[in-house]
């Protein structure tokens, strides 16, 4: 067998490589990441350690230090749940007719198959919105509309729920992008302290946050929804709970999976939806951390009716991303040769595999991910 076949594609493919990084991608560099090499099989587990609280305890003299300090690591087990290939295949024919501009297309066609992987995995881990924990803003108007004030109260929620103040990202669509770029505080020098803004849009750390902009932000669509009736809250709930029941007269109530809830002075995402039927009540969940307040018996519940844009602000280790190089059989299967090809700029690592055929060859880019979020109560969901 021939080897190193596809060693005189690899200036094609890290060219290809460059361009794709262009794109609007702002989720994949944002959460916590596991990438590399290593060959992964669909539905394979990986495990993610998650480190326990601490509790303190008083210091007390005497002949040895208490014996205390012991601690179970939780985990969270994230599978592998998709193994695709963007396939390009050519015939000798087809190859003898663009002879001139071969290389060209090639590269293009490469650069087209690196960037339908990219943006399926960005909006992949973008559809994780559904499980955060609180909405805040407007559903259906891009945030940024006249001030930065939004991002000092999404901080607040982050803030109360104990996420730590560091590595805090916030990953938003083009129209919010645009909304940012618009404002004074931001392009005017003298109240920027620099001219990145105005000069080359760059959009600079705020709040702590890390500003990123991804073609990857999904829209929540409401179109189902249904709560036509009076919704209350039925029976008390404690301060925490996730579980909330509500009650429908009227009409039947249909609830959501990503759209929220305002109980109170609060806008809770649906984490588990529901279709409660006339007269009757039903169970919908809630993230965590649950209710911020002790809700009473027939308090009023209002389901959002408007689709929105989920932007998404969190601290980074919410968010998991583990992605690998499709599984080979031992011993390698037909492909002429295999190589891994590693995306400086966002980390993932495609498997390029060439199979030659009859008067024809045909490469796959290659790529394994699973995705999830771990830490609903330091994410919300950025309305737009």
């Amino acid at each position: 067998m021939t080897t190193n076949t596809l060693t005189g594609l690899i200036p094609t493919l890290y060219e290809a490589l460059d361009i794709i990084s262009r794109e609007l991608v702002g989720f994949i560099p944002a959460v916590s990441r596991d990438s590399s090499a290593d060959r992964a099989a669909k539905d394979q587990t990986v495990r993610s350690h998650i480190v326990p609280a601490v509790t303190t305890e008083v210091i007390e003299a005497g002949n040895t230090p208490a014996d205390s300090g012991d601690a179970t690591m939780d985990y969270v087990d994230l599978s592998i749940s998709k193994a695709k290939v963007a396939p390009v295949r050519w015939t000798g024919e087809e190859q003898m007719s663009v002879s001139q501009s071969l290389q060209a297309i090639q590269r293009d066609r490469f650069a087209q198959s690196m960037r339908a992987l990219v943006n399926e995995v960005e909006a992949d881990v973008g559809g994780l919105y559904k499980g955060a924990c609180r909405a805040y803003g407007t559903a259906g108007t891009a945030p940024f509309g006249s001030n930065l004030s939004i991002m000092a109260d999404v901080l607040k929620i982050l803030k109360d729920n104990g996420a730590p103040n560091t590595d805090l990202q916030c990953v938003f669509d083009t129209s919010a992008g645009a909304n940012l770029r618009s404002l004074t505080q931001l392009t005017n020098v003298n109240q920027a302290g620099t001219d990145r803004t105005l000069r080359d849009g760059v959009l600079l750390d705020m709040f702590g946050f890390a500003l990123r902009e991804s073609g990857g932000i999904q829209t929540q669509d409401n179109s189902t929804e249904d709560d036509s009736g009076t919704v209350v809250v039925d029976g008390d709930h404690v301060k925490g709970a996730t579980t909330i029941s509500l009650g429908v007269t009227v009409a039947e109530g249909t609830f959501l999976a990503g759209n929220f809830l305002t109980i109170g002075d609060y806008d809770y995402m649906i984490e588990t939806g529901a279709v409660v039927a006339s007269g009757a009540s039903g169970d919908v969940v809630i993230a965590e951390p649950g209710l911020r307040t002790t809700v009473t018996d027939t308090t009023a519940v209002t389901q959002n009716t408007t689709d929105f844009a989920a932007n998404m602000a969190f601290q980074r280790s919410a968010l998991h991303l583990v992605t690998r190089t499709p599984a080979m059989p031992e011993g390698g299967d037909a492909a002429d040769d295999v190589i891994e090809i590693v995306d400086p700029l966002s980390g993932l690592a495609f498997q390029v595999a060439m199979y030659r055929q009859y008067r024809r060859v045909k490469y796959e880019v290659g790529l394994a991910w699973g995705y999830k979020l771990i830490k609903p109560e330091h994410a919300v969901v950025l309305l737009g």
